[in-house]
């Protein structure tokens, strides 16, 4: 099978780098600076216990039709990512793997539904600059369509991708793709701030007020008759038993979880948009809970503010002091 990476970030470049290892037939697309340094150099991937160089065939663009492409780019980056490659985007499988519920959504237009594959990707990695790439910590990935039934090919491709990753089949992606977006809802803070995920949660009015967001998203989401589906490593009664705890006992967990996801610098994946001068999937992520509560006439006000301020730090570059976030919360 013929393997086509779209996006040489994070996650595209540890996706890539161990189909390849794995000896898979496999091409990462990435931006002109990203492929120039890769070429040279090669693509280096950091573990906590090794560094290791990988070189790889790497491209700007697809230039050939191949069996399976893997969108790796964020998710309001891939309209960009199909267009860009659409000329050979007619026949293949296609496998996405951002965070949020709408990826499979925006694809959906431009292939048929048997053609699209959902994911959910639980390891964690962090992009520092063309070509190197920290390899947090390893996780689950989790695949099954979302239009229709899992056929073969589902399970063909899971073969392939168990030979580097720990893969489950699910016939229920988009209830975990809810679920893993409340995994995700603590990125905003530390993309308010500009600082790590292990800083950020160090400080316990932010745990604090992490809870409180889950807190008000939840019972949205619920109202809405959305399903959560408990992921393989990660029980959805989780996230319901933090919601339904008192505020600083939820804290004092979310303290203890965050500070400790990686000795390595994790900064989440809005912050890491932010840092390369790029908008973020804020939208995607807290703004889903915004929209699903706008569209029931309710609202969501401190998401609304979350979203909004995220939005105000990827306009002007300026992120947020911690007493400012504090103020505007209501924390001091």
């Amino acid at each position: 099978m013929k393997i086509a990476v779209i996006g040489a970030g994070a996650i595209g470049s540890v996706v890539a780098a161990g189909l390849f290892q794995s000896g898979a037939d496999v091409l990462l697309v990435g931006r002109a600076d990203q492929v120039d340094v890769i070429k040279k150099n090669g693509l280096t991937i950091k573990r906590p216990q090794s560094i290791e160089t990988i070189h790889l065939p790497v491209a700007q663009r697809l230039e050939q039709e191949y069996d399976l492409v893997i969108f790796a780019t964020k998710t309001q980056d891939i309209d960009q990512a199909y267009f860009e490659n659409s000329g050979f985007l007619e026949k293949p499988l296609v496998l996405t793997t951002q965070n949020g519920v709408q990826a499979d959504n925006i694809l959906s237009p431009h292939f048929l539904p048997e053609q699209v594959i959902a994911s959910i990707v639980m390891f964690g990695a962090t992009y520092v600059k063309p070509g190197e790439i920290v390899y947090n910590f390893p996780g689950d990935w989790i695949i099954g369509k979302r239009f229709v039934m899992n056929d073969s090919k589902v399970h063909e491709i899971a073969e392939i991708l168990s030979k580097s990753f720990s893969v489950d089949v699910t016939d229920n992606i988009l209830g975990m793709k809810w679920l893993k977006l409340f995994v995700n809802f603590n990125n905003c803070l530390a993309a308010l701030l500009g600082q790590p995920m292990q800083q950020t949660f160090a400080d316990m009015d932010f745990c604090r007020l992490s809870v409180l967001l889950l807190k008000e998203a939840l019972p949205i989401v619920q109202d809405a008759n959305i399903k959560l589906v408990s992921l393989p490593q990660f029980p959805v009664e989780r996230v319901q038993g933090l919601a339904a705890m008192p505020v600083e006992q939820a804290a004092g967990i979310m303290h203890k979880t965050l500070t400790g996801l990686s000795k390595e610098p994790l900064y989440g994946s809005i912050l890491q948009s932010i840092m390369r001068g790029k908008t973020s999937e804020i939208d995607f992520i807290n703004g889903e809970v915004v929209a699903v509560a706008s569209g029931m006439r309710q609202d969501a006000p401190l998401n609304r503010k979350v979203v909004r301020m995220v939005h105000q730090v990827e306009e002007t570059g300026k992120f947020f002091t911690v007493d400012e976030v504090k103020r505007e919360f209501g924390l001091t």
